[in-house]
């Protein structure tokens, strides 16, 4: 799978949105978004223009259920 590169936290948190998740609890520098189908993503970030380090935003994807398609779809690729 290719992955995106310097993806904000605020871009992939628009993305979330735009997939169907919802924000579901803010705490600190974490927000936790889930989907209908009980999908979670948590994602930490401290200014909403940090980009997240490759194994980080690997993870957030695989936890999303996103395919290299759906990155597409999404604006991310």
């Amino acid at each position: 799978m290719i992955l995106p590169k310097n993806i904000s936290a605020n871009e992939f948190k628009h993305a979330l949105e735009r997939d169907g998740f919802k924000q579901t609890k803010k705490k600190g520098g974490y927000l936790v978004f889930r989907h209908p189908d009980k999908r979670r993503v948590i994602l930490s970030f401290h200014r909403p223009s940090d980009t997240f380090p490759p194994k980080t935003l690997k993870s957030m994807i695989q936890d999303a259920g996103w395919t290299e398609e759906d990155l597409r779809r999404l604006g991310l690729l």
